[in-house]
This record gives structure tokens, sequence and C-alpha cells, in this order.
């Protein structure tokens, strides 16, 4: 008896779905969860890697770990983590507001701890989503410091900005965004664990 196959636009979409994977290749199949685990473990290390960016410059800042901030200049021996950037702001509409938060205590403190908070809970993997947030707000304050779009400083000096909008301020708020959104903490950290806490259950944008 001759045997007839449906033709798949005939098909309710969930049969030819299932059909379509048991008829899959195993190779095909195998390929397609190996480049999942591989994407997972990438966007894994991107996290850890961006964590240690932001938790590196909180420890240099406080303690003064001699690169970008020399001993007698760190937060523990009484010098201001933002007194130093904020004051020398020289491009960009908010020049005066800039200068006026340089060295205030509220501005050193949601500063350093901004940074502490990121670095841990991106290593951490837990709260990424607050981290997308408060880190993108963040970056966004410091990327309108720095004013990219400006080709000339407030003395005339040419600025040195090599692009106008794209710089890592955006690529490091992108990435944020990403690692929220995909439950990047998931592997090689704790957002598992954390994301079965009946709080975080309760409330998903602790996640």
């Amino acid at each position: 008896m001759a045997v007839h196959h449906a033709h798949p636009s005939r098909m309710p979409r969930r049969l030819a779905a299932r059909l379509h994977h048991r008829t899959a290749r195993p190779t095909d199949r195998a390929g397609a969860g190996t480049a999942t685990v591989t994407a997972i473990t990438a966007l894994a290390a991107a996290r850890v890697a961006l964590g240690f960016v932001f938790l590196w410059a909180f420890l240099d800042k406080a303690f003064g770990l001699g690169y970008a901030t020399k001993s007698a200049a760190a937060w523990v021996n009484g010098s201001s983590p933002t007194k130093g950037f904020l004051s020398h702001v020289s491009a960009g509409p908010l020049q005066s507001t800039f200068h006026s938060w340089a060295g205030q205590a509220w501005a050193d403190w949601l500063f350093m701890l901004g940074l502490l908070g990121l670095g841990l809970a991106l290593i951490g993997g837990i709260g990424l989503r607050i981290a997308a947030a408060s880190g993108t707000l963040l970056l966004a304050m410091m990327w309108a410091a720095e004013w990219p779009p400006a080709r000339h400083l407030a003395n005339g000096a040419a600025s040195g900005s090599s692009n106008p909008v794209a710089d890592y301020h955006l690529v490091y708020a992108l990435l944020l965004i990403v690692l929220a959104a995909t439950s990047a903490g998931d592997r090689w950290g704790l957002g598992r664990r954390w994301a079965a806490l009946p709080v975080v259950r309760d409330h998903p944008w602790l996640r």
C-alpha cells in the first residue's frame, strides 16, 4: 500500500514542527546544541570580564593601587574619586552641572557604590536587571561628561574624540542590557539560586 505524505502547508504548524524535529539529522541537533552552549559560555565570560572592569575601577580608586590612581589619591586616604574627573569636564551642555558635583560627598558615594555594586552583581551573576538599569544610567552620565560629539573643548583645543556617538560607554551599556535579557548569570554565576529566592520570584525586576 502506498504511503502518501501530507504537504507541510496542509499540516498544523505544531505537527509540522514535531515531524521536522523527529526527522532532523542527529548531527544537526548536536550542532545546534553546541552552538547554544558556546553562546551561553561566551555571554558568561563577557559578564565576568565586564564585572571585573567595574570592580577594578572601584578598587583602584578606593585604595590607590598605583594604576589609574596613586596611593596618595585613594578614597580611603581622604581624596575624592569624582573631583578630578568632574572638575575637568570641558565639553558638552552639562559642564557647569558636573563642576558643581565635583568632590561632593554624595557624588563620591553614589559613584563608588555604583562601581562596587555593578562589579559584584556581574561577577556573581545576580541582580542583572538592576545592574543593567543602574549601569546604563551611570554610563550615560559618564558619556555626557566626556561628550564625544564635541570636536573642540571649551578652550578651543581639539577634543580628540574618535567617534561622536558610539564609544565604550555605549558598548558597555548595550552589553549590560544583553546580559540581563539573556539571564547570563545562570552560567558561572549564582543566577539560578538568586532567581529561586522567594523575594526574587515575587519581584522579577530583582533578577
